[in-house]
């Protein structure tokens, strides 16, 4: 059995980690020229701008983005655990 609560404790932090390494490049202004060498390796040209970092923004995007990566995790092991409980 997979435990749920430890499944969605690792993807609730890995998406949280993710995004506080994301608000760390835009507080230092590198989000930006990294997301346009990201696009043009896909040789994706776009307009658009990153507005500047805010305590507040960053704070509830790492929160958010946290309870969605458990919610994900825990809903995963659940199926895995139903799978394995009918042998599919």
């Amino acid at each position: 059995m997979v435990n749920k609560k430890l499944f969605g404790l690792t993807g609730g932090i890995l998406m949280g980690v993710a995004h506080l390494l994301w608000m760390i490049l835009i507080g230092l202004n590198l989000a930006k020229p990294m997301m346009d060498k990201i696009l043009s390796l896909h040789h994706i040209q776009l307009t658009y701008s990153i507005i500047g970092f805010r305590w507040g923004h960053a704070l509830l995007l790492v929160v958010f983005t946290f309870i969605v990566g458990y919610a994900v995790g825990w809903v995963l092991a659940a199926v895995c655990n139903l799978l394995k409980e009918k042998k599919i």
